[in-house]
């Protein structure tokens, strides 16, 4: 495998992983899942709580006026969220349903790296806790892009060091710590940088998609637009994720992040 030059070994790993069916699959997952926890965090959640996540949601996305008010009536259901009408067994239901996410994520980690499936023992719980760390990124990510009120010359820098840090971390957790951190540093930074610039991306198509899908199919547009532009995230991550182990197996950075050798690189 090292005789092979760098885009070949590239191009082997990303077919290991199969982009498009695992971008698709944390797609589909996460458009699932996510809006019955949104749902939960609107029922739940005080009211500040739910202000920062539409404004999260806003500053990511860049929704302008009417579709913000699509996302702001979904999260609100035009009334006060009634709490006991979802119930504890929902809320718990809709966590352990919210945890396929995870559980894909964690696939794709361990495609990348050529690793067994991690236990469940192991694993059960680092499921749950990277949907609560996550939903809390979130709500804050307004606030963080805003750079705390500072502006966007300390809210961009802010915003990429949060995301390189989450996928780092992201990595490290469902891999079970079977890898030490400096390895998954590549795929990190990789990953964090791309999602910070898709973020920049959104800005521009996701508003104009959107409000033309919702004057043409009505609420359904929403569906519409948010799938696809998942789709394009995970795409993105999923080719991250993988080019990390290509660059972390370069001789030069093997040296210097004490990459262990991958199954198909022992002598």
């Amino acid at each position: 495998m090292r005789a092979i030059p760098f885009v070949g070994r590239l191009v082997v790993q990303l077919v290991h992983v199969n982009v498009l069916d695992t971008a698709t699959r944390l797609a589909a997952q996460t458009f699932l899942t996510g809006i019955p926890v949104l749902f939960v965090l609107a029922a739940f959640a005080p009211a500040t709580v739910r202000d920062n996540l539409v404004d999260s949601l806003r500053s990511i996305l860049g929704l302008g006026s009417r579709s913000l008010a699509e996302v702001t009536d979904t999260l609100h259901g035009g009334h006060e969220p009634d709490g006991e009408a979802i119930g504890g067994i929902g809320v718990v239901i809709t966590l352990l349903s919210a945890t396929a996410c995870s559980r894909v994520l964690q696939r794709l980690c361990e495609r990348s790296w050529h690793m067994p499936p991690a236990a469940a023992r192991l694993a059960a719980w680092r499921w749950v806790a990277w949907l609560v760390v996550w939903l809390a990124v979130l709500v804050f990510q307004g606030k963080v892009r805003a750079g705390f009120g500072v502006g966007q010359g300390l809210g961009l820098p802010m915003a990429l060091v949060t995301a390189c840090l989450m996928w780092w971390w992201t990595q490290y957790l469902l891999l079970a710590g079977r890898l030490p951190w400096r390895p998954l540093l590549p795929g990190a930074v990789l990953t964090g940088a791309a999602m910070t610039a898709l973020a920049g991306a959104a800005k521009i198509y996701v508003p104009n998609s959107l409000d033309r899908s919702i004057s043409q199919f009505g609420p359904l547009g929403l569906v519409f637009t948010v799938f696809s532009w998942l789709i394009v995230l995970f795409t993105a991550a999923t080719v991250c994720v993988a080019t990390g182990f290509v660059i972390a197996h370069e001789p030069t950075m093997a040296r210097l992040l004490k990459t262990p050798p991958a199954p198909d690189q022992t002598d």
